[in-house]
């Protein structure tokens, strides 16, 4: 079964926790919470705050993506709010397999993230200590951008690699995901699929969760 990490930033903000509640019920088994700086990428979410007011409500696994400059300083911060995963960029990262490290450490499932100008290739020596390696199939920091159908050739390039090795990351993949990108995408080895307004923008969610995690 895929795994679908509906992506809060699509959310209707004026009722995240009955839209939270809402995909929970569904089926959906991820919570995908994207953090935008306003510096690495040029826009601004939210912050801890709003995962630690969602964590009491909300029993998904909260896949937390730091799209921010310095996110070795955040790390705290987001595991005392409630993440089972943080993932940050590895072009945000000065020391990535130290951070990659210090996120085990915390208790927390670590992940990896490149833009889409960014080989995969250049992660080869830091996936042994990935829990997720994220492909970005948009430019990071907007919702409801195209999908970037060359992108499937890192995630088939990562699925190689950990079949390859038995590493034990999962590949997520994030940006224009709908009915038939994430059919492209599952075939390439993607096993996450984040999907924002596909989801929180269908007439009817319950349908649209059980498609994609049908998959």
């Amino acid at each position: 079964m895929t795994i679908l990490a509906p992506s809060l930033l699509a959310a209707d903000f004026s009722r995240l926790g009955e839209m939270v509640k809402e995909v929970e019920k569904a089926g959906a088994q991820w919570l995908h919470l994207d953090i935008m700086d306003g510096h690495f990428v040029p826009n601004i979410s939210f912050g801890a705050g709003i995962v630690k007011n969602l964590r009491p409500i909300s029993r998904l696994f909260f896949d937390v993506h730091l799209m921010i400059a310095e996110p070795e300083k955040y790390l705290n911060d987001f595991k005392n709010a409630g993440a089972d995963l943080i993932c940050f960029h590895y072009e945000a990262a000065k020391a990535p397999v130290v951070l990659l490290q210090t996120i085990a450490a915390l208790g927390l499932k670590a992940g990896i993230s490149v833009k889409p100008n960014t080989p995969c290739q250049r992660l080869a020596e830091l996936l042994p200590y990935c829990d997720l390696v994220l492909v970005m199939s948009v430019e990071p920091g907007f919702g409801g951008q195209s999908f970037m159908t060359e992108m499937l050739d890192k995630v088939k390039w990562l699925k190689k690699m950990k079949q390859a090795k038995g590493y034990r990351y999962q590949i997520e993949i994030d940006g224009g995901i709908n009915r038939e990108t994430a059919v492209q995408a599952v075939a390439a080895g993607a096993e996450v699929l984040v999907a924002g307004t596909a989801v929180f923008g269908a007439q009817d969610i319950g349908a649209e969760v059980a498609y994609y995690t049908g998959l």
